[in-house]
């Protein structure tokens, strides 16, 4: 078992931001002490935006805490039904695919997902554990 660590606490810790800092934080510390913290390209993406440098984001999420996974084709199609289904229900297109794939590594790989953004993986992704505010 691992737990997939979603872009919105990484940024979290990076910002120290006001209001979810403290929450992201002690999520995370706690999901490492219990088991393997791992992160995938898109993640990956979508943390870089802070970053000049690769190796500054490297030095930022060290492997050794990080471990990287590439995702699994069965999670890509599964993020495409789960995408699909967001888009008859009505949802916008813009910048949501993204979550989709995260959603659905975890639910592929049989891990949890650590985020603070729960209402979208808890409609599309039902029986995906999460780590996430109530």
């Amino acid at each position: 078992m691992a737990v997939l660590v979603d872009s919105n606490v990484l940024l979290d810790l990076m910002t120290e931001d006001p209001r979810w800092f403290r929450w992201s934080s002690q999520a995370i510390e706690a999901a490492a002490e219990r088991t393997r913290l791992v992160i995938n390209a898109i993640i990956y993406a979508e943390v870089s935006v802070r970053f000049m440098r690769v190796e500054d984001l490297e030095e930022t999420l060290p492997r050794e805490m990080f471990g990287r996974e590439h995702l699994p084709y069965e999670a890509a199609f599964l993020a495409g039904k789960a995408f699909a289904a967001y888009r008859q229900r009505g949802g916008a297109r813009t910048s949501t695919l993204p979550d989709f794939f995260v959603g659905a590594h975890a639910a592929v790989a049989g891990y949890e997902l650590l985020t603070r953004d729960g209402a979208r993986y808890r409609t599309y992704f039902p029986k995906l554990a999460l780590i996430a505010p109530k």
